[in-house]
This record gives C-alpha cells, sequence and structure tokens, in this order.
C-alpha cells in the first residue's frame, strides 16, 4: 500500500476526486438517454471510461485500494461496452450508477477517516455477472467487407468496433491522405481533424510513408454521409488524396439540423454525435473551494460592519458640529461603500451556480425510482440556467429529492392506470426555476392522481390529528400532508409509509428562510412550489423595534412599510387585519410570536412591513422602524435550532447582536392560523 497522504495532500485528492465523480455523474446521465434513444454517443463513452482510469489512477496513488480495485472494474465494464462486447442496456446502466454510488460513499468517507472502508464484494458481483453475461462474436464480420486487409491490420479492437458501428449506420467509409511540414504538422493535422469530425466519425488517424524528408504523412479513416467529392471540396487542401472503401445506399436527403442550446449555454446541433459543434469550446471555469469562498464571505461581512461603524462616526461629527475634516471624511466614506458593494456583489456571483447542476442530479433519481416503481416516467426541466447561492443549493438536494420520489410514488400511476383514465402511458415530473426578484421559485409539478382529499381525512382521524366532523379546507388537506408522521401509504416501503418525508422538506425549507407550497387537483396532478432567497450570506435588511427589542427582516421580503392607527385593524376569525387597496392582509404581532410582555408595548399608532413570498402576503406589526443596513447573518447553532421564527444572528457594527427573522417560516405559521399569534 502507498504512503499515507498527508492532510494537504488529502485535500487535494478528495477535492479532484470528487470533481470526476461529479462529471462521471453527468456523463452516466447523458448515457442514460442514449438508452432510450437506442443510439450511443461513442465520446460519451469514451469521456466515462478516462473519468474510471482517472480515478483508479490518483487513488493508486494515495494508497486508496478499495476505490482504485472498484474503478479498475467499472473501466473494465466500461471498456468492454465502448468496444461493442457489451450492449447498453438499463440493467448495465444500474451497475455503472451503483458502482458510481459506492465510490461517492468512499471518497466521502475518506474526507472524515481515512480507515472507512465498506463491502466491495455485491458490487463486484454484479459487475462480473454484466461483463460475462455475453457471449463474444463468433466471426468478425468485417472480413466479408471489400476492404484491403492492410487497413484491417492495423485498426485496433476499438477501432474496429467505431468502423462497425460507421457502417450499421449506413455511412460512407472513406480513406483521407494528407502531407504536411514537419515544422505544423500537429496543428495542420489537427484542424483537418476537427474538419472531419464535424461531418462524420474519425476512426483512425495513422503516420504513412511519405516522398519528400520535410514533410510527414498521414492516413485518416473517417466515417461520413458525404461523398468523396464533397469532401474534397471541403477540404480544399494541397496533397489531398481521399478514396473510397465503402460506399454506402443511397439514402433520403438529410433533415434539416436542429439547434440547441446546451446546459452551459453554448449552442450545438441536436443529435450531433460528440456533443455537436459547440460554439463556445474552452472552459473559462475554475474550481474552487467553498471554504475559501466562505473564508472570503467573512472578510467581506467584517468590511460591510466596519463601513457602518464609520458611518455612525460621521453622523456624531455631524451632530457634534465637527466639521473641519467632516466633508473629506463623508467622501472616503462614499468611496468605501461604493468599492465595497463591488466587492461585495463580485464575491456573491463567484458563489452563484446554475441549477442544472442539481436538476442533473434529479434525472437520475427518476429514472431510478421508476424503474423500481415499473412507471414510465420523463422529467421536464426548465429555467436550468436559473443562480442560487451554491451553499442553498446543496441543502436544497434532499428535499427536492424528497418531492421528486414522493411525486413517482404517490402521483405518477402506472402505465395500466394512466391508460384506463385516458392519460398517456408515460407520465411527465416538472422541474422548472425562475428568478422573481431577489428569489427564486422552483415548482415540481406531475401529472399524476392528484391528491385525495376523502383519503387524506380519513388517514388524519385515524391517526388522531384531526376530530370527527371536523371541516377541512384544500390548505387544511394540503397542510396535514406536511405533518410530522403523517403518511397516505397503508404499508412501509424503501420509498415511503413512515411518515418521514414532506415535513422533512418543510423544515429543511424554512432553515433556509424559503417557503413551500402545494396545490393539486384530483386526476389532473401536483404542484410543489419553493420560493428561496438566492443568498443568504450578506442582505440589507430592515430593522425594527418590537417592545424595546431590535430585529432584522431581510428587506428582499419587504414590499412596503405602512403607518396604521389602532382603528384601522379589524378582527376577522381571531386574526387580525387590516383593508390594503382594496385586499384584505392579515397581521401578524411580532410581540405575540415571541411572547414580549405586554408592558414594553407601544400604544398608539404602529407600523406594518407587508412581507410578501410568492403569491402570499402577510403584515408583520411592529413599534419602530429602524431603517435599512447591511447584514451578515450567522447561524445560531444546533443548541437553538428549535427555536421558531428565527433565521440567525447579526452584528450591527454597535457592538449590539440582534436576531434575523425567519420570513418563510413565520408566514407559513401565519398562514396557517397558529393560534398562539393571536392570542
Amino acid at each position: 500500500m502507498a504512503e499515507i497522504p498527508s492532510s494537504r495532500a488529502l485535500k487535494d485528492f478528495l477535492g479532484e476526486a470528487e470533481e470526476i465523480i461529479e462529471k462521471l455523474n453527468l456523463d452516466l446521465v447523458g448515457l442514460g438517454d442514449c438508452v432510450d434513444r437506442g443510439d450511443v454517443d461513442p465520446e460519451l463513452l469514451n469521456s466515462i471510461f478516462r473519468g474510471a482510469h482517472s480515478l483508479k489512477g490518483i487513488s493508486g496513488m494515495f494508497g486508496f485500494d478499495d476505490i482504485s480495485e472498484l474503478s479498475h472494474h467499472m473501466e473494465n465494464l466500461l471498456d468492454s461496452l465502448r468496444l461493442g462486447k457489451l450492449e447498453l442496456r438499463p440493467s448495465l446502466l444500474d451497475v455503472l450508477f451503483g458502482s458510481l454510488d459506492i465510490l461517492s460513499q468512499l471518497v466521502s468517507g475518506k474526507g472524515v477517516s481515512e480507515d472507512v472502508t465498506l463491502d466491495l464484494t455485491p458490487i463486484l458481483a454484479r459487475i462480473s455477472n454484466e461483463l460475462h453475461g455475453d457471449a463474444g462474436t463468433a466471426e468478425n464480420p468485417l472480413k466479408k467487407l471489400n476492404i484491403d486487409p492492410a487497413i484491417l491490420n492495423v485498426l485496433t479492437e476499438y477501432e474496429e468496433h467505431r468502423l462497425l458501428e460507421n457502417l450499421k449506420k449506413k455511412r460512407n467509409l472513406l480513406r483521407v491522405k494528407v502531407t504536411f511540414s514537419l515544422a505544423s504538422f500537429d496543428q495542420d493535422l489537427a484542424e483537418i481533424t476537427d474538419i472531419l469530425k464535424k461531418q462524420g466519425e474519425v476512426i483512425s488517424t495513422l503516420p504513412c510513408a511519405g516522398d519528400i524528408s520535410d514533410r510527414i504523412a498521414f492516413q485518416l479513416l473517417v466515417g461520413t454521409t458525404i461523398t468523396v467529392e464533397e469532401l474534397r471540396t471541403l477540404l480544399n487542401q494541397d496533397g489531398l488524396l481521399i478514396e473510397s472503401l465503402f460506399a454506402a445506399p443511397q439514402s433520403p436527403l438529410p433533415e434539416a439540423v436542429a439547434i440547441k442550446e446546451t446546459s452551459d449555454g453554448a449552442l450545438q446541433e441536436e443529435g450531433a454525435e460528440g456533443g455537436g459543434t459547440s460554439l463556445r469550446s474552452i472552459s473559462r471555469t475554475v474550481r474552487v473551494d467553498i471554504d475559501k469562498l466562505d473564508a472570503l464571505m467573512n472578510v467581506v461581512g467584517e468590511l460591510v460592519l466596519s463601513k457602518g461603524a464609520i458611518v455612525n462616526i460621521c453622523e456624531q461629527l455631524r451632530l457634534e458640529g465637527n466639521n473641519k475634516h467632516l466633508a473629506d471624511l463623508h467622501k472616503a466614506t462614499r468611496i468605501l461603500e461604493r468599492r465595497l458593494e463591488e466587492l461585495q456583489k463580485g464575491v456573491m456571483e463567484v458563489r452563484m451556480v446554475p441549477v442544472i447542476q442539481l436538476f442533473e442530479k434529479m434525472t437520475r433519481i427518476v429514472r431510478r425510482v421508476a424503474s423500481e416503481q415499473h412507471k414510465n416516467v420523463g422529467l421536464d426541466i426548465r429555467g436550468a440556467d436559473t443562480e442560487l447561492d451554491k451553499l442553498i443549493m446543496e441543502d436544497l438536494a434532499d428535499p427536492l429529492m424528497h418531492i421528486i420520489r414522493n411525486a413517482i410514488d404517490h402521483g405518477i400511476e402506472t402505465p395500466g392506470e394512466r391508460s384506463a383514465a385516458g392519460k398517456s402511458e408515460k407520465g411527465t415530473i416538472c422541474l422548472w426555476a425562475s428568478q422573481k426578484g431577489n428569489h427564486v421559485v422552483i415548482e415540481v409539478r406531475d401529472d399524476g392522481r392528484g391528491i385525495d382529499g376523502d383519503k387524506v381525512r380519513k388517514k388524519a382521524l385515524e391517526q388522531g390529528l384531526i376530530q370527527e366532523g371536523a371541516e377541512l379546507t384544500r390548505d387544511d388537506i394540503f397542510e396535514l400532508l406536511l405533518t410530522p408522521g403523517f403518511s397516505t401509504r397503508d404499508e412501509v416501503s424503501d420509498l415511503s409509509g413512515r411518515g418521514v418525508g414532506m415535513d422533512v422538506v418543510k423544515n429543511n425549507i424554512a432553515s433556509m428562510s424559503g417557503m413551500v407550497e402545494m396545490n393539486s387537483e384530483p386526476g389532473e396532478g401536483t404542484v410543489i412550489t419553493i420560493t428561496l432567497p438566492i443568498t443568504l450570506a450578506i442582505i440589507k435588511a430592515l430593522i425594527v423595534r418590537v417592545c424595546s427589542k431590535t430585529y432584522a427582516i431581510p428587506i428582499n421580503s419587504v414590499m412596503e412599510t405602512l403607518m396604521i392607527e389602532p382603528g384601522s385593524i379589524r378582527t376577522i376569525e381571531r386574526r387580525e387585519v387590516i383593508e390594503l387597496r382594496q385586499s384584505t392582509l392579515p397581521l401578524l404581532r411580532l410581540g405575540n410570536v415571541f411572547d414580549l410582555p405586554d408592558k414594553a408595548r407601544k400604544k398608539g399608532r404602529s407600523f406594518v412591513a407587508v412581507i410578501g413570498l410568492a403569491e402570499k402576503k402577510v403584515g408583520f406589526v411592529v413599534d419602530e422602524l429602524l431603517g435599512q443596513q447591511d447584514v451578515v447573518i450567522k447561524s445560531l447553532g444546533s443548541t437553538l435550532s428549535f427555536v421558531r421564527g428565527v433565521a440567525g444572528a447579526a452584528d450591527l457594527g454597535n457592538q449590539k447582536t440582534i436576531l434575523v427573522l425567519d420570513v418563510g417560516g413565520l408566514m407559513s405559521e401565519a398562514l396557517r392560523g397558529e393560534s398562539s399569534f393571536y392570542v
């Protein structure tokens, strides 16, 4: 076994290994699409093969034999697949995904303890079954073709397989001979190869004998749909010789090429092999440890507080009449503020990542769960370029997985049930993202059976959550589904029945200052809407005072502020409301929420901060509005995680720490009509 790596070397290994596994996961999702189409992309297969090979190499170098061994077996399986010895089928894809899961667990485990191990016997047995389940080809079909044996004898096993695949696709087989100057042959050959790849597949590239000493010749074997003359016109190269080795039967005129936008924003030909022709082929991204970004964000946060302290000093000097250098100090402060805003914006943008990184993972969840449930389900992704803070997106992964699993398990019917209901046998789950102001809205829709209110009511009665004869509105029905311990399943399965799921979703989203809404129509499907702030790092906040206590409300949730007289408040079903532009606005007294003493409450006129999330509005009643300020939210930690209505704490820069309100959680409780808020 190799020498145990140092902590710095281990961190480098973990970073590189996680990056490889992330790329492998996305590539395997693409390979799953190949299964659906029945057409394997050779470049994609090669990319996955290289990923497994790289992981084997770095894990062996660092002495992690278990990771190296599994990567090696995965590499063997992929090699047989890309050589055409195995057929790409769902069972083989499941084995690849299973291998990647275990590799991910091993890599994550090494970050905790280098002694972490897993039993590899079951997955290695599955790989072996896939490898030895198919019989090899008895006779090489290339021998039946009228192709020069001198060409066939120099082809590798992989190149023979690619040649056969091109012939199966009824492509012309052309041999291109071209000579280049020794001084620039590498660049010239790359240019010719790029042109040929756009017209088909370059199967083999080999040097051959040239006639002139200062030049070098190459022969390229190409599978393409164009003719010798068309290719000669396209290349327009001196010293070029093109001959046809196999002419495919005449095919109909080619269809118009569709152009689509890829996940990284590049344009490519739809269905083109090798990822198509990209208009942006050079990567401009760099991998950065999130801990470094957090450290940088903390520095920016301290600068924000320092700027606030300087502003306060300027105000004090102005009030004291000390104007000697006040104008210069004020000017310097304004310059500092502008530069700080630019720095803050830049750091925030670095932390933002497109949600496609998360949505691609959900593709795999849909495929696996649908297969386990024997259901036919497709995934419709929109708004994948919408950006979220990296840490928020990581925390969103588990809630989103719960929602999608529930949608397939509870919502989407079996193919037979859907046919009987007049629906397509293939169900659809929509995963849509969009930005609305300073929030990101993610919708998960399914076209399944919807929520049966009678069934929910019956289960709630059985579990003692409601009383016999209780009247339930649609919102009450949906709220029951978010209750801890509630499940409509009669039997416990791997996916559901334990009463764990949607309540976890609600709590996790609330911890990110987000909000969950649900809507459903029986027989038509269910929509779950998640509203999240774009970031939770440095935010502008409205500072308010309630019963001599100071709180911060994230300004991105504040729509407007009002001053109200006691006489304008009405009570409907024990809830205080006011009339706001021909609509009724429910009020929430923060003094009641935090059980603050009545004697500290200000009498007479009050202020209302109108809070809006998604389509919902609530008015937070406070005693005073103290203005806006940049604040850095800090977690309260697990010790105070039970405190409801609080998202974290913030330092105001004057040695005073205040609580930042959890707007999403407070609104959810208020709209439910939590009785303690109105006593």
